[in-house]
């Protein structure tokens, strides 16, 4: 499963290196990953202290460092 944690991790970074600042429903639907690796990948870059997050209204938007 860590494995599986990590590897949606660097789909997110690489997304995000590429994209920008985005929300975590874009971040989900264009990586076509389930909410729950999102959540474990931004789980995991954000022990790393790699992404930050911000409220725009309803939405959560997520970028790098």
């Amino acid at each position: 499963m860590q494995e599986s944690i990590v590897e949606a991790a660097g789909k997110i970074w690489n997304y995000l290196n590429e994209n920008g600042e985005v929300t975590t429903k874009k971040l989900q639907k264009d990586l076509d990953l389930n909410d729950n690796f999102i959540n474990m990948g931004l789980g995991w870059l954000s022990r790393e202290d790699k992404v930050n997050y911000s409220k725009k209204g309803s939405y959560t938007k997520v970028s790098l460092r």
